[in-house]
Protein backbone atom coordinates (compact mmCIF):
# COMPACT_ATOMS: atom_id res chain seq x y z
CA UNK A 1 0.00 0.00 0.00
CA UNK A 2 1.00 3.66 -0.65
CA UNK A 3 1.79 5.81 1.89
CA UNK A 4 -0.28 8.43 2.40
CA UNK A 5 -0.40 12.07 3.20
CA UNK A 6 -3.58 14.83 3.88
CA UNK A 7 -3.81 18.15 3.04
CA UNK A 8 -6.34 20.49 4.66
CA UNK A 9 -8.10 22.28 1.76
CA UNK A 10 -10.80 25.09 1.95
CA UNK A 11 -10.31 25.95 -1.70
CA UNK A 12 -8.61 29.23 -0.92
CA UNK A 13 -5.48 30.37 -2.79
CA UNK A 14 -3.10 28.84 -0.41
CA UNK A 15 -4.90 25.60 0.36
CA UNK A 16 -5.37 25.18 -3.50
CA UNK A 17 -1.33 25.79 -3.98
CA UNK A 18 -0.03 23.66 -1.46
CA UNK A 19 -2.47 20.69 -2.27
CA UNK A 20 -1.28 21.11 -6.22
CA UNK A 21 2.69 21.08 -4.86
CA UNK A 22 2.20 17.99 -2.59
CA UNK A 23 0.29 16.27 -5.25
CA UNK A 24 2.82 16.92 -8.15
CA UNK A 25 5.65 15.82 -5.64
CA UNK A 26 4.04 12.71 -4.39
CA UNK A 27 4.28 11.27 -8.09
CA UNK A 28 7.16 10.02 -8.51
CA UNK A 29 7.48 9.01 -4.69
CA UNK A 30 4.35 6.70 -4.43
CA UNK A 31 2.35 8.67 -2.26
CA UNK A 32 -1.11 9.24 -2.16
CA UNK A 33 -2.90 12.55 -1.74
CA UNK A 34 -5.98 13.05 0.19
CA UNK A 35 -7.78 16.48 0.19
CA UNK A 36 -9.73 16.83 3.24
CA UNK A 37 -12.47 19.51 2.91
CA UNK A 38 -14.61 20.77 5.79
CA UNK A 39 -17.82 22.62 5.34
CA UNK A 40 -18.49 24.92 7.82
CA UNK A 41 -22.08 26.13 7.12
CA UNK A 42 -21.45 29.92 8.34
CA UNK A 43 -21.51 31.05 4.21
CA UNK A 44 -24.27 30.70 1.46
CA UNK A 45 -21.41 29.89 -0.52
CA UNK A 46 -20.08 26.90 1.33
CA UNK A 47 -21.94 24.67 -0.87
CA UNK A 48 -20.33 25.95 -3.86
CA UNK A 49 -16.63 26.27 -2.33
CA UNK A 50 -16.88 22.14 -1.13
CA UNK A 51 -17.93 21.68 -4.91
CA UNK A 52 -15.27 23.42 -6.71
CA UNK A 53 -12.87 21.31 -3.96
CA UNK A 54 -14.21 18.37 -5.29
CA UNK A 55 -14.45 18.71 -9.04
CA UNK A 56 -10.84 20.16 -8.81
CA UNK A 57 -9.72 17.27 -7.38
CA UNK A 58 -11.81 15.12 -10.05
CA UNK A 59 -10.34 16.96 -12.88
CA UNK A 60 -6.33 16.33 -11.38
CA UNK A 61 -7.15 12.68 -10.23
CA UNK A 62 -7.61 12.18 -14.12
CA UNK A 63 -4.95 13.46 -14.98
CA UNK A 64 -3.15 10.30 -13.39
CA UNK A 65 -2.36 12.37 -9.98
CA UNK A 66 -2.38 10.32 -6.84
CA UNK A 67 -5.43 12.54 -5.42
CA UNK A 68 -8.29 11.39 -3.51
CA UNK A 69 -11.35 13.70 -2.05
CA UNK A 70 -12.80 13.66 1.41
CA UNK A 71 -15.46 16.09 2.88
CA UNK A 72 -17.35 16.40 6.37
CA UNK A 73 -19.69 18.75 6.75
CA UNK A 74 -20.07 20.67 10.32
CA UNK A 75 -23.33 20.09 12.41
CA UNK A 76 -24.44 22.64 14.88
CA UNK A 77 -23.91 26.05 15.61
CA UNK A 78 -21.74 28.05 18.15
CA UNK A 79 -22.97 28.72 21.74
CA UNK A 80 -24.15 31.52 22.45
CA UNK A 81 -20.97 33.85 23.80
CA UNK A 82 -19.05 31.67 21.65
CA UNK A 83 -16.50 32.71 19.27
CA UNK A 84 -17.88 31.80 15.81
CA UNK A 85 -13.99 31.64 14.83
CA UNK A 86 -13.33 29.26 17.74
CA UNK A 87 -15.97 26.86 17.40
CA UNK A 88 -15.34 27.00 13.59
CA UNK A 89 -11.49 26.11 14.44
CA UNK A 90 -12.29 23.45 17.47
CA UNK A 91 -14.42 21.78 14.88
CA UNK A 92 -12.41 22.00 11.81
CA UNK A 93 -9.65 20.39 13.60
CA UNK A 94 -11.63 17.83 14.87
CA UNK A 95 -13.37 17.07 11.09
CA UNK A 96 -9.87 17.03 9.97
CA UNK A 97 -8.29 14.46 12.35
CA UNK A 98 -11.47 11.87 11.80
CA UNK A 99 -11.28 11.88 8.34
CA UNK A 100 -7.27 11.60 8.60
CA UNK A 101 -8.13 8.66 10.25
CA UNK A 102 -10.66 6.87 8.26
CA UNK A 103 -8.47 7.77 5.23
CA UNK A 104 -5.64 5.81 6.29
CA UNK A 105 -3.32 9.06 6.96
CA UNK A 106 -1.30 9.89 9.62
CA UNK A 107 -0.14 13.43 8.58
CA UNK A 108 -2.11 16.45 7.66
CA UNK A 109 -0.35 19.12 5.85
CA UNK A 110 -1.87 22.39 6.83
CA UNK A 111 -1.21 25.80 4.32
CA UNK A 112 -0.49 28.60 6.88
CA UNK A 113 2.41 30.64 5.63
CA UNK A 114 4.94 33.27 6.89
CA UNK A 115 2.39 35.74 7.18
CA UNK A 116 -0.33 33.64 9.07
CA UNK A 117 2.32 33.96 11.76
CA UNK A 118 3.44 37.09 11.91
CA UNK A 119 -0.59 38.04 12.47
CA UNK A 120 -0.92 35.26 15.05
CA UNK A 121 2.22 36.57 17.17
CA UNK A 122 0.80 40.04 16.74
CA UNK A 123 -2.85 38.71 18.04
CA UNK A 124 -1.69 37.00 21.17
CA UNK A 125 0.21 39.70 21.88
CA UNK A 126 -2.54 41.64 22.19
CA UNK A 127 -4.17 39.37 24.51
CA UNK A 128 -1.72 39.32 26.43
CA UNK A 129 -0.40 35.92 25.74
CA UNK A 130 2.60 34.47 27.39
CA UNK A 131 5.43 32.36 26.02
CA UNK A 132 3.11 29.89 24.40
CA UNK A 133 1.26 32.23 22.79
CA UNK A 134 3.72 34.33 21.26
CA UNK A 135 5.12 31.03 19.78
CA UNK A 136 2.12 30.92 17.33
CA UNK A 137 1.78 28.27 15.81
CA UNK A 138 4.11 25.09 15.51
CA UNK A 139 5.60 23.59 12.33
CA UNK A 140 5.03 20.21 13.72
CA UNK A 141 2.85 19.01 15.93
CA UNK A 142 1.58 15.84 17.09
CA UNK A 143 -1.92 15.38 18.71
CA UNK A 144 -4.23 12.53 19.18
CA UNK A 145 -2.24 10.51 16.91
CA UNK A 146 -2.27 12.51 13.96
CA UNK A 147 1.05 14.71 13.40
CA UNK A 148 0.11 18.55 11.87
CA UNK A 149 2.50 20.16 9.45
CA UNK A 150 3.05 23.29 8.08
CA UNK A 151 5.42 22.97 5.34
CA UNK A 152 5.47 27.03 4.23
CA UNK A 153 5.57 28.33 7.28
CA UNK A 154 8.45 29.79 7.02
CA UNK A 155 7.51 31.07 3.02
CA UNK A 156 6.13 34.69 2.18
CA UNK A 157 2.49 35.13 1.26
CA UNK A 158 4.30 36.66 -1.94
CA UNK A 159 6.15 33.46 -2.66
CA UNK A 160 2.78 31.39 -2.87
CA UNK A 161 0.68 34.22 -5.01
CA UNK A 162 3.80 33.73 -6.88
CA UNK A 163 3.16 29.94 -7.46
CA UNK A 164 -0.70 30.03 -7.90
CA UNK A 165 -0.22 32.98 -11.42
CA UNK A 166 3.46 30.39 -12.46
CA UNK A 167 0.69 27.44 -12.33
CA UNK A 168 -2.67 29.48 -13.39
CA UNK A 169 -4.45 27.70 -10.49
CA UNK A 170 -8.03 28.42 -9.71
CA UNK A 171 -9.47 29.33 -6.26
CA UNK A 172 -12.12 30.45 -4.48
CA UNK A 173 -12.21 33.97 -2.21
CA UNK A 174 -13.72 33.73 0.82
CA UNK A 175 -15.82 37.77 1.20
CA UNK A 176 -15.73 36.79 5.45
CA UNK A 177 -11.83 37.50 5.13
CA UNK A 178 -13.07 40.98 4.73
CA UNK A 179 -15.46 41.33 7.19
CA UNK A 180 -13.59 43.59 10.33
CA UNK A 181 -15.87 42.11 12.74
CA UNK A 182 -13.15 39.66 12.68
CA UNK A 183 -9.56 40.51 14.76
CA UNK A 184 -7.31 38.47 12.68
CA UNK A 185 -9.42 40.59 9.54
CA UNK A 186 -9.01 43.76 10.97
CA UNK A 187 -4.92 43.04 11.73
CA UNK A 188 -4.58 41.85 8.11
CA UNK A 189 -6.31 44.22 6.13
CA UNK A 190 -5.41 47.77 8.35
CA UNK A 191 -2.57 47.06 10.66
CA UNK A 192 -0.15 44.86 8.59
CA UNK A 193 -0.10 47.23 5.45
CA UNK A 194 0.71 50.31 7.49
CA UNK A 195 3.10 48.14 9.60
CA UNK A 196 4.67 46.60 6.69
CA UNK A 197 4.86 50.30 4.92
CA UNK A 198 6.74 51.76 8.12
CA UNK A 199 8.87 48.24 8.74
CA UNK A 200 8.97 46.36 5.54
CA UNK A 201 10.99 43.34 7.95
CA UNK A 202 8.15 43.26 10.16
CA UNK A 203 6.82 40.05 9.03
CA UNK A 204 9.99 38.36 8.58
CA UNK A 205 11.08 39.72 12.25
CA UNK A 206 7.94 38.58 14.07
CA UNK A 207 8.18 35.39 12.63
CA UNK A 208 11.45 34.76 13.78
CA UNK A 209 10.13 36.03 17.48
CA UNK A 210 7.65 33.50 17.19
CA UNK A 211 10.46 30.92 17.46
CA UNK A 212 11.99 32.28 20.21
CA UNK A 213 8.92 32.41 22.05
CA UNK A 214 8.81 28.53 21.03
CA UNK A 215 12.03 27.44 22.37
CA UNK A 216 11.65 29.62 25.68
CA UNK A 217 8.17 28.01 26.05
CA UNK A 218 10.39 24.54 25.78
CA UNK A 219 12.85 25.35 28.18
CA UNK A 220 9.74 26.53 30.69
CA UNK A 221 8.16 23.40 30.27
CA UNK A 222 11.04 20.83 30.42
CA UNK A 223 11.65 22.86 33.91
CA UNK A 224 8.32 22.51 35.21
CA UNK A 225 7.79 19.21 34.32
CA UNK A 226 10.92 18.32 36.70
CA UNK A 227 9.89 20.44 39.49
CA UNK A 228 5.89 19.07 39.47
CA UNK A 229 7.98 15.47 39.57
CA UNK A 230 9.86 17.50 42.94
CA UNK A 231 6.86 19.11 44.54
CA UNK A 232 3.91 16.08 44.22
CA UNK A 233 3.62 13.20 46.40
CA UNK A 234 0.95 11.06 45.70
CA UNK A 235 -0.63 13.66 43.17
CA UNK A 236 -0.80 16.15 45.95
CA UNK A 237 1.32 19.40 45.41
CA UNK A 238 3.47 19.69 48.96
CA UNK A 239 3.54 23.45 49.84
CA UNK A 240 6.82 23.33 51.42
CA UNK A 241 8.86 21.86 48.50
CA UNK A 242 6.35 24.17 46.41
CA UNK A 243 7.48 27.35 48.26
CA UNK A 244 11.36 26.38 47.87
CA UNK A 245 10.96 26.86 44.49
CA UNK A 246 11.40 31.02 42.67
CA UNK A 247 8.22 32.92 42.01
CA UNK A 248 8.98 31.94 38.03
CA UNK A 249 9.32 28.66 38.85
CA UNK A 250 6.29 28.48 41.34
CA UNK A 251 3.90 29.95 38.54
CA UNK A 252 5.41 27.21 35.85
CA UNK A 253 4.93 24.54 37.90
CA UNK A 254 1.53 25.52 39.48
CA UNK A 255 0.33 25.89 35.60
CA UNK A 256 1.92 22.23 34.65
CA UNK A 257 0.41 20.74 37.54
CA UNK A 258 -3.24 21.83 36.77
CA UNK A 259 -3.04 21.92 32.95
CA UNK A 260 -3.54 18.30 32.23
CA UNK A 261 -6.90 18.78 34.40
CA UNK A 262 -8.01 21.50 32.79
CA UNK A 263 -10.77 21.35 29.87
CA UNK A 264 -10.32 25.06 28.43
CA UNK A 265 -6.51 26.03 29.73
CA UNK A 266 -5.66 27.36 33.10
CA UNK A 267 -6.44 31.28 33.46
CA UNK A 268 -3.68 33.42 34.46
CA UNK A 269 -6.26 34.75 36.88
CA UNK A 270 -6.20 31.92 38.66
CA UNK A 271 -2.82 31.25 38.76
CA UNK A 272 -2.09 34.75 40.40
CA UNK A 273 -4.79 33.79 42.91
CA UNK A 274 -3.54 30.74 43.86
CA UNK A 275 -0.14 32.40 43.54
CA UNK A 276 -0.74 34.67 46.72
CA UNK A 277 -3.35 32.48 48.62
CA UNK A 278 -1.66 28.49 48.43
CA UNK A 279 0.77 29.34 50.91
CA UNK A 280 -1.78 29.53 53.58
CA UNK A 281 -1.96 26.96 56.80
CA UNK A 282 -5.47 26.65 57.13
CA UNK A 283 -7.99 24.24 55.70
CA UNK A 284 -9.23 25.78 52.20
CA UNK A 285 -10.62 24.85 48.86
CA UNK A 286 -10.78 26.79 45.28
CA UNK A 287 -13.03 26.19 41.98
CA UNK A 288 -10.81 24.76 39.34
CA UNK A 289 -13.07 24.10 35.85
CA UNK A 290 -14.75 20.90 36.98
CA UNK A 291 -12.75 20.09 40.06
CA UNK A 292 -11.59 21.54 43.30
CA UNK A 293 -8.33 22.46 44.23
CA UNK A 294 -8.14 21.55 48.47
CA UNK A 295 -5.55 22.79 51.03
CA UNK A 296 -4.83 20.22 53.94
CA UNK A 297 -1.79 19.90 56.00
CA UNK A 298 0.66 21.61 53.79
CA UNK A 299 -0.88 19.55 50.98
CA UNK A 300 -2.77 20.61 47.68
CA UNK A 301 -5.39 18.07 46.48
CA UNK A 302 -7.32 18.09 43.25
CA UNK A 303 -10.31 16.98 43.50
CA UNK A 304 -13.97 15.95 41.68
CA UNK A 305 -16.57 18.21 42.14
CA UNK A 306 -19.19 15.70 44.20
CA UNK A 307 -21.65 14.09 42.46
CA UNK A 308 -24.83 12.51 43.79
CA UNK A 309 -24.94 9.30 45.90
CA UNK A 310 -26.13 6.35 42.75
CA UNK A 311 -28.69 4.42 44.73
CA UNK A 312 -29.81 5.04 48.27
CA UNK A 313 -27.72 3.12 51.22
CA UNK A 314 -27.43 0.79 52.67
CA UNK A 315 -26.66 -1.50 49.83
CA UNK A 316 -24.94 -4.65 49.71
CA UNK A 317 -21.67 -4.86 49.06
CA UNK A 318 -21.34 -7.87 46.44
CA UNK A 319 -17.94 -7.88 46.96
CA UNK A 320 -17.55 -11.89 47.47
CA UNK A 321 -14.78 -12.66 45.06
CA UNK A 322 -11.68 -11.61 44.81
CA UNK A 323 -11.59 -8.19 41.47
CA UNK A 324 -12.41 -4.84 41.53
CA UNK A 325 -15.59 -3.13 42.63
CA UNK A 326 -17.55 -0.26 42.51
CA UNK A 327 -18.18 1.59 46.00
CA UNK A 328 -21.77 3.69 45.35
CA UNK A 329 -21.83 6.84 45.85
CA UNK A 330 -18.33 7.42 45.10
CA UNK A 331 -15.40 7.74 42.30
CA UNK A 332 -13.45 5.04 44.46
CA UNK A 333 -12.78 1.59 44.26
CA UNK A 334 -12.58 -1.49 46.48
CA UNK A 335 -9.46 -3.97 45.58
CA UNK A 336 -9.83 -7.70 46.68
CA UNK A 337 -7.01 -9.73 46.39
CA UNK A 338 -5.60 -12.71 48.17
CA UNK A 339 -4.47 -12.68 51.16
CA UNK A 340 -1.34 -14.72 52.66
CA UNK A 341 -0.64 -13.70 55.84
CA UNK A 342 -3.38 -11.53 57.66
CA UNK A 343 -6.48 -10.40 55.72
CA UNK A 344 -9.83 -11.09 56.99
CA UNK A 345 -12.52 -14.23 55.76
CA UNK A 346 -13.65 -14.18 52.13
CA UNK A 347 -16.90 -15.33 53.67
CA UNK A 348 -17.19 -11.97 56.07
CA UNK A 349 -17.54 -10.14 52.44
CA UNK A 350 -20.81 -12.43 51.28
CA UNK A 351 -23.63 -10.88 53.71
CA UNK A 352 -21.08 -7.12 53.62
CA UNK A 353 -23.10 -4.10 52.84
CA UNK A 354 -21.67 -0.23 52.15
CA UNK A 355 -23.87 2.40 54.75
CA UNK A 356 -23.47 6.06 55.54
CA UNK A 357 -21.74 7.19 58.74
CA UNK A 358 -23.94 7.57 61.46
CA UNK A 359 -21.71 9.38 63.81
CA UNK A 360 -20.97 6.61 66.49
CA UNK A 361 -18.33 4.26 64.76
CA UNK A 362 -15.07 3.31 66.11
CA UNK A 363 -12.36 1.68 64.42
CA UNK A 364 -9.58 -0.16 65.60
CA UNK A 365 -6.34 0.36 63.56
CA UNK A 366 -4.22 -2.41 64.79
CA UNK A 367 -4.18 -5.01 67.22
CA UNK A 368 -3.53 -4.19 71.07
CA UNK A 369 -4.90 -0.67 70.40
CA UNK A 370 -8.16 0.88 71.94
CA UNK A 371 -10.84 1.39 69.24
CA UNK A 372 -10.91 5.05 68.94
CA UNK A 373 -13.76 7.23 66.91
CA UNK A 374 -13.37 7.70 63.34
CA UNK A 375 -13.03 11.09 63.39
CA UNK A 376 -9.96 10.82 65.42
CA UNK A 377 -8.92 8.18 63.35
CA UNK A 378 -9.29 10.38 59.92
CA UNK A 379 -7.14 13.37 62.12
CA UNK A 380 -4.38 10.88 63.07
CA UNK A 381 -4.28 9.40 59.77
CA UNK A 382 -4.64 12.60 57.91
CA UNK A 383 -6.72 11.79 56.41
CA UNK A 384 -8.89 15.68 54.40
CA UNK A 385 -12.56 15.96 55.76
CA UNK A 386 -13.31 15.96 52.24
CA UNK A 387 -12.50 11.94 51.62
CA UNK A 388 -13.76 10.98 55.15
CA UNK A 389 -17.43 10.71 53.36
CA UNK A 390 -17.17 7.58 51.72
CA UNK A 391 -19.69 4.54 52.97
CA UNK A 392 -18.54 2.55 55.36
CA UNK A 393 -18.34 -1.79 54.62
CA UNK A 394 -19.75 -3.51 57.49
CA UNK A 395 -20.31 -7.48 58.00
CA UNK A 396 -23.77 -8.81 58.36
CA UNK A 397 -23.42 -8.47 61.93
CA UNK A 398 -23.34 -4.45 62.10
CA UNK A 399 -19.63 -5.00 62.82
CA UNK A 400 -16.85 -2.76 61.26
CA UNK A 401 -15.09 -3.74 58.28
CA UNK A 402 -13.12 -1.83 56.41
CA UNK A 403 -12.86 2.49 55.83
CA UNK A 404 -11.96 3.84 52.91
CA UNK A 405 -8.58 5.84 53.80
CA UNK A 406 -8.12 4.17 56.95
CA UNK A 407 -8.41 0.42 55.96
CA UNK A 408 -9.34 -3.21 57.22
CA UNK A 409 -10.61 -2.71 60.93
CA UNK A 410 -8.10 -5.00 63.46
CA UNK A 411 -10.92 -6.76 64.98
CA UNK A 412 -11.97 -8.18 61.39
CA UNK A 413 -8.48 -9.64 60.66
CA UNK A 414 -8.93 -11.31 64.02
CA UNK A 415 -12.40 -13.41 63.01
CA UNK A 416 -11.25 -17.21 62.25
CA UNK A 417 -12.04 -18.35 58.85
CA UNK A 418 -10.33 -18.87 55.45
CA UNK A 419 -9.40 -18.59 52.97
CA UNK A 420 -8.55 -14.50 53.91
CA UNK A 421 -8.51 -11.54 51.50
CA UNK A 422 -7.21 -8.36 51.82
CA UNK A 423 -8.97 -5.11 51.24
CA UNK A 424 -7.29 -1.65 49.38
CA UNK A 425 -9.11 1.45 48.33
CA UNK A 426 -8.51 3.16 45.12
CA UNK A 427 -9.22 6.51 44.74
CA UNK A 428 -10.54 7.67 41.70
CA UNK A 429 -9.98 11.36 42.66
Amino acid sequence: MNARIAVAVSGGRDSIALLHCLTHAAVDRGVDVWALHVHHGLQPQAAAWSESVRRTCTRWAKKGLPLHFAMCALEGRPARGQSVEAWARAGRYEALADMARESGCKAVALAHHRGDQAETFLLQALRGGGPAGLAAMPQCVERDGILWLRPWLDQPREAIEAYVRSHRLRYVDDASNADPRFARNRLRNEVMPALLAAFPDAEAALARSSRHAARARALIDEVAKADVEAICVGGALVLQRWLALSPARRYEALRAWLEPHANTGVRDALLERLLSELPGSRPAQWPFDHMELKRYRGRVTLVETATETDGALPRAAQVDHVGVHKVPGTDGMLRVRPAIHGGLPLEWLQEARWQARVGAERFQRAAGTPPRSLKKQFQSAGVPAWSRAAPLLVAADGSLVFVPGLGMDARALAAPGSPRVSLEWLSGR
